[in-house]
Protein backbone atom coordinates (compact mmCIF):
# COMPACT_ATOMS: atom_id res chain seq x y z
CA UNK A 1 0.00 0.00 0.00
CA UNK A 2 1.60 3.38 -0.73
CA UNK A 3 2.05 6.02 1.70
CA UNK A 4 0.26 9.04 2.21
CA UNK A 5 3.26 10.97 1.67
CA UNK A 6 4.61 9.70 -1.92
CA UNK A 7 0.86 9.85 -3.40
CA UNK A 8 0.88 13.60 -2.46
CA UNK A 9 4.12 13.72 -4.09
CA UNK A 10 2.73 11.88 -7.62
CA UNK A 11 -0.19 14.06 -7.42
CA UNK A 12 1.98 17.56 -7.46
CA UNK A 13 3.86 16.36 -10.47
CA UNK A 14 1.82 17.93 -12.87
CA UNK A 15 1.26 21.23 -11.43
CA UNK A 16 5.24 21.35 -11.80
CA UNK A 17 4.45 21.00 -15.22
CA UNK A 18 1.49 23.57 -15.62
CA UNK A 19 4.10 25.69 -13.31
CA UNK A 20 6.83 25.64 -15.94
CA UNK A 21 4.16 26.59 -18.90
CA UNK A 22 3.21 29.68 -16.88
CA UNK A 23 6.07 30.66 -16.31
CA UNK A 24 7.45 30.45 -19.57
CA UNK A 25 4.57 32.16 -21.14
CA UNK A 26 5.02 35.20 -19.03
CA UNK A 27 8.82 35.25 -19.52
CA UNK A 28 7.98 34.98 -23.77
CA UNK A 29 5.20 38.11 -23.39
CA UNK A 30 8.07 40.05 -21.46
CA UNK A 31 10.61 38.85 -24.24
CA UNK A 32 8.69 40.17 -26.74
CA UNK A 33 8.42 43.35 -25.21
CA UNK A 34 12.24 43.49 -24.60
CA UNK A 35 12.90 43.04 -28.55
CA UNK A 36 10.35 45.85 -29.24
CA UNK A 37 12.49 47.92 -27.07
CA UNK A 38 15.61 46.69 -28.66
CA UNK A 39 14.66 47.02 -32.30
CA UNK A 40 12.57 50.27 -31.21
CA UNK A 41 15.75 51.73 -30.06
CA UNK A 42 17.97 50.53 -33.20
CA UNK A 43 15.25 51.87 -35.83
CA UNK A 44 15.34 55.19 -33.74
CA UNK A 45 19.40 55.25 -34.13
CA UNK A 46 19.09 53.92 -37.93
CA UNK A 47 17.29 57.01 -38.91
CA UNK A 48 19.69 58.95 -36.93
CA UNK A 49 22.58 57.69 -38.87
CA UNK A 50 20.81 57.94 -41.68
CA UNK A 51 20.76 62.13 -41.76
CA UNK A 52 23.26 63.26 -43.66
CA UNK A 53 25.48 66.69 -43.26
CA UNK A 54 26.15 68.21 -46.98
CA UNK A 55 29.76 69.97 -46.40
CA UNK A 56 29.33 72.17 -49.30
CA UNK A 57 32.86 73.38 -50.21
CA UNK A 58 34.03 76.33 -52.49
CA UNK A 59 34.17 76.77 -55.85
CA UNK A 60 38.05 77.42 -56.18
CA UNK A 61 38.71 74.27 -53.62
CA UNK A 62 41.19 71.96 -55.62
CA UNK A 63 40.74 68.55 -55.12
CA UNK A 64 43.69 67.63 -53.66
CA UNK A 65 42.60 70.12 -50.38
CA UNK A 66 39.33 68.51 -50.75
CA UNK A 67 40.59 65.13 -50.18
CA UNK A 68 42.64 66.40 -47.88
CA UNK A 69 39.64 67.79 -45.76
CA UNK A 70 37.69 64.33 -46.32
CA UNK A 71 40.40 62.94 -44.37
CA UNK A 72 40.94 65.09 -41.91
CA UNK A 73 37.04 64.66 -41.09
CA UNK A 74 37.06 60.55 -41.37
CA UNK A 75 39.17 60.60 -37.79
CA UNK A 76 36.67 62.60 -36.03
CA UNK A 77 34.92 60.28 -32.83
CA UNK A 78 31.33 61.62 -34.73
CA UNK A 79 31.69 60.46 -38.23
CA UNK A 80 30.41 56.93 -39.25
CA UNK A 81 30.32 57.14 -43.06
CA UNK A 82 32.76 60.08 -45.27
CA UNK A 83 32.47 60.32 -48.91
CA UNK A 84 33.42 62.97 -51.18
CA UNK A 85 31.56 64.00 -54.30
CA UNK A 86 33.22 66.24 -56.57
CA UNK A 87 31.29 68.78 -58.54
CA UNK A 88 31.16 66.39 -61.73
CA UNK A 89 29.90 63.64 -59.37
CA UNK A 90 27.57 65.90 -58.15
CA UNK A 91 25.84 66.60 -61.87
CA UNK A 92 25.70 62.60 -62.74
CA UNK A 93 23.67 62.64 -59.35
CA UNK A 94 21.43 65.47 -60.34
CA UNK A 95 20.88 64.24 -63.95
CA UNK A 96 19.78 60.96 -62.49
CA UNK A 97 17.60 62.58 -60.33
CA UNK A 98 16.05 64.67 -62.48
CA UNK A 99 16.58 63.72 -66.04
CA UNK A 100 14.62 67.04 -67.59
CA UNK A 101 16.55 69.06 -66.42
CA UNK A 102 19.98 69.97 -68.68
CA UNK A 103 23.15 72.16 -67.56
CA UNK A 104 24.15 72.54 -71.19
CA UNK A 105 22.41 75.18 -71.93
CA UNK A 106 24.34 76.97 -69.04
CA UNK A 107 27.31 76.30 -70.23
CA UNK A 108 29.06 75.38 -66.78
CA UNK A 109 28.07 73.54 -63.67
CA UNK A 110 26.82 74.97 -60.87
CA UNK A 111 26.85 72.82 -58.46
CA UNK A 112 29.23 72.46 -55.85
CA UNK A 113 31.78 69.75 -54.72
CA UNK A 114 30.85 68.34 -51.29
CA UNK A 115 31.66 66.27 -48.63
CA UNK A 116 28.62 64.04 -47.41
CA UNK A 117 28.55 63.17 -43.45
CA UNK A 118 27.01 60.18 -41.67
CA UNK A 119 26.87 60.83 -37.89
CA UNK A 120 26.82 57.64 -35.23
CA UNK A 121 23.72 58.33 -33.82
CA UNK A 122 24.69 59.55 -30.40
CA UNK A 123 25.63 62.68 -32.17
CA UNK A 124 22.61 63.66 -33.45
CA UNK A 125 21.53 65.39 -31.02
CA UNK A 126 20.57 69.71 -31.24
CA UNK A 127 23.97 70.45 -29.30
CA UNK A 128 26.46 68.19 -30.56
CA UNK A 129 25.08 69.15 -33.92
CA UNK A 130 25.76 72.63 -33.35
CA UNK A 131 29.31 72.19 -32.44
CA UNK A 132 30.35 69.51 -35.34
CA UNK A 133 28.60 72.71 -37.65
CA UNK A 134 30.57 75.06 -36.36
CA UNK A 135 33.89 73.02 -36.11
CA UNK A 136 33.19 72.09 -39.91
CA UNK A 137 32.57 75.73 -40.86
CA UNK A 138 35.20 77.39 -39.23
CA UNK A 139 37.52 75.30 -42.25
CA UNK A 140 38.42 78.34 -44.67
CA UNK A 141 37.66 75.52 -47.82
CA UNK A 142 34.25 75.23 -46.38
CA UNK A 143 31.16 77.41 -47.78
CA UNK A 144 28.33 75.94 -45.71
CA UNK A 145 26.93 72.99 -44.06
CA UNK A 146 23.45 71.96 -44.71
CA UNK A 147 21.55 69.48 -43.12
CA UNK A 148 17.68 69.06 -42.44
CA UNK A 149 17.65 70.49 -39.23
CA UNK A 150 13.33 69.85 -39.37
CA UNK A 151 14.12 66.25 -39.84
CA UNK A 152 16.38 66.15 -37.27
CA UNK A 153 13.63 67.53 -34.70
CA UNK A 154 11.25 65.13 -36.18
CA UNK A 155 13.24 62.33 -35.93
CA UNK A 156 14.19 63.24 -32.29
CA UNK A 157 11.05 63.84 -30.57
CA UNK A 158 9.65 60.79 -32.43
CA UNK A 159 12.37 59.01 -30.56
CA UNK A 160 11.60 60.85 -27.11
CA UNK A 161 7.85 59.90 -27.07
CA UNK A 162 8.39 56.35 -27.97
CA UNK A 163 11.02 55.92 -25.35
CA UNK A 164 8.31 57.57 -22.73
CA UNK A 165 5.82 55.02 -23.86
CA UNK A 166 8.04 52.05 -23.76
CA UNK A 167 9.39 52.87 -20.46
CA UNK A 168 5.54 53.12 -18.72
CA UNK A 169 4.70 49.92 -21.03
CA UNK A 170 8.06 48.24 -19.53
CA UNK A 171 7.33 49.42 -15.62
CA UNK A 172 3.46 48.20 -15.97
CA UNK A 173 4.62 44.71 -17.90
CA UNK A 174 7.24 44.25 -14.99
CA UNK A 175 4.93 44.37 -12.25
CA UNK A 176 2.20 42.60 -14.22
CA UNK A 177 5.22 39.72 -14.99
CA UNK A 178 6.11 39.58 -11.64
CA UNK A 179 2.94 39.08 -9.79
CA UNK A 180 1.86 36.32 -13.15
CA UNK A 181 4.65 34.35 -12.20
CA UNK A 182 4.29 34.53 -8.04
CA UNK A 183 0.48 33.53 -8.60
CA UNK A 184 1.31 31.04 -11.13
CA UNK A 185 4.17 29.18 -8.52
CA UNK A 186 2.11 29.84 -5.63
CA UNK A 187 -0.86 28.30 -7.13
CA UNK A 188 1.45 25.12 -8.31
CA UNK A 189 2.71 24.64 -4.14
CA UNK A 190 -0.98 24.86 -3.35
CA UNK A 191 -0.98 21.31 -3.77
CA UNK A 192 1.92 20.10 -1.67
CA UNK A 193 0.81 22.03 1.28
CA UNK A 194 0.05 18.73 3.00
CA UNK A 195 2.93 17.07 2.35
CA UNK A 196 5.29 20.58 3.66
CA UNK A 197 3.23 20.33 6.59
CA UNK A 198 3.59 16.59 7.29
CA UNK A 199 6.89 16.80 6.64
CA UNK A 200 7.22 19.54 9.42
CA UNK A 201 5.08 17.43 11.90
CA UNK A 202 7.33 14.75 12.10
CA UNK A 203 10.01 16.57 13.33
CA UNK A 204 12.15 17.90 9.72
CA UNK A 205 13.63 21.45 9.90
CA UNK A 206 12.63 24.39 7.54
CA UNK A 207 15.77 24.26 5.85
CA UNK A 208 14.90 20.58 5.19
CA UNK A 209 11.81 21.01 4.23
CA UNK A 210 12.59 24.15 1.98
CA UNK A 211 15.50 23.02 0.50
CA UNK A 212 14.07 20.42 -2.42
CA UNK A 213 11.08 22.32 -3.31
CA UNK A 214 13.67 25.45 -3.34
CA UNK A 215 15.81 23.20 -5.80
CA UNK A 216 13.29 22.36 -7.98
CA UNK A 217 11.73 25.79 -8.13
CA UNK A 218 15.27 26.83 -9.58
CA UNK A 219 15.57 23.54 -12.29
CA UNK A 220 12.01 24.62 -13.13
CA UNK A 221 12.68 28.45 -13.68
CA UNK A 222 15.47 27.77 -16.04
CA UNK A 223 13.40 25.20 -18.02
CA UNK A 224 11.09 27.66 -18.45
CA UNK A 225 13.59 30.50 -19.02
CA UNK A 226 15.16 28.10 -21.67
CA UNK A 227 11.89 27.64 -23.65
CA UNK A 228 10.94 31.03 -23.47
CA UNK A 229 14.27 31.85 -25.14
CA UNK A 230 13.90 29.36 -27.78
CA UNK A 231 10.31 30.42 -28.63
CA UNK A 232 11.50 34.49 -28.59
CA UNK A 233 14.86 32.88 -31.31
CA UNK A 234 12.11 31.05 -33.43
CA UNK A 235 10.34 34.31 -33.81
CA UNK A 236 13.17 36.69 -34.45
CA UNK A 237 14.33 34.28 -37.56
CA UNK A 238 10.49 34.48 -38.10
CA UNK A 239 9.92 38.33 -38.13
CA UNK A 240 13.53 38.34 -40.02
CA UNK A 241 12.57 35.92 -43.06
CA UNK A 242 9.32 37.92 -43.29
CA UNK A 243 10.89 41.40 -42.87
CA UNK A 244 14.71 41.02 -44.18
CA UNK A 245 15.70 44.44 -43.00
CA UNK A 246 15.12 43.14 -39.50
CA UNK A 247 18.50 41.15 -40.13
CA UNK A 248 20.45 44.35 -40.57
CA UNK A 249 19.50 46.01 -37.11
CA UNK A 250 19.82 42.75 -35.11
CA UNK A 251 22.06 43.66 -31.72
CA UNK A 252 23.46 40.16 -30.63
CA UNK A 253 24.82 42.40 -26.98
CA UNK A 254 21.13 43.97 -26.27
CA UNK A 255 19.64 40.79 -27.05
CA UNK A 256 22.06 38.22 -25.20
CA UNK A 257 21.82 40.56 -22.47
CA UNK A 258 17.77 40.28 -22.57
CA UNK A 259 18.17 36.15 -22.54
CA UNK A 260 20.54 36.15 -19.60
CA UNK A 261 17.97 38.55 -17.64
CA UNK A 262 15.28 36.21 -18.51
CA UNK A 263 17.11 33.22 -17.01
CA UNK A 264 17.68 35.41 -14.37
CA UNK A 265 14.20 36.28 -13.28
CA UNK A 266 12.84 33.09 -14.24
CA UNK A 267 15.09 31.77 -11.29
CA UNK A 268 15.47 34.38 -9.30
CA UNK A 269 10.99 34.22 -9.43
CA UNK A 270 11.00 31.24 -9.16
CA UNK A 271 12.73 30.87 -6.00
CA UNK A 272 11.49 33.28 -3.77
CA UNK A 273 7.97 33.01 -4.50
CA UNK A 274 8.38 28.85 -3.80
CA UNK A 275 10.56 29.85 -0.75
CA UNK A 276 8.04 32.32 0.13
CA UNK A 277 4.94 29.69 -0.31
CA UNK A 278 6.76 26.96 1.84
CA UNK A 279 7.59 29.18 4.96
CA UNK A 280 4.19 30.18 4.24
CA UNK A 281 2.55 27.08 4.88
CA UNK A 282 5.05 26.10 7.43
CA UNK A 283 3.62 28.79 9.83
CA UNK A 284 -0.10 27.61 9.41
CA UNK A 285 -2.02 25.32 11.18
CA UNK A 286 -2.64 22.13 10.22
CA UNK A 287 -6.89 23.02 10.49
CA UNK A 288 -5.77 26.67 8.05
CA UNK A 289 -4.47 24.48 5.62
CA UNK A 290 -7.80 22.80 4.66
Amino acid sequence: MAQPGKLSAKKSKPSYIYSIIGVTLVLILLGVLGLFMINAKNLSEYYKENIELQVILRDNVKEDQALSLRDSLAVMPYVKKIQYVSKEMAAEKFKRENPEENFAVLGFNPLYASIDISLYARYVQPDSLKAIEQQIQARSTVRELYYQKSLVSEVLEIAKKIGIVLLVISALMAIVVLFLIDNTIRLAMYSNRFLIKTMQMVGATRWFIAKPFDRRSIINGGISAILAIACLIALIYFAESALPGLRGMRDYWLTGLLFIGLIVLGIGISLLSTHRSVMKYLKLKLDDLY
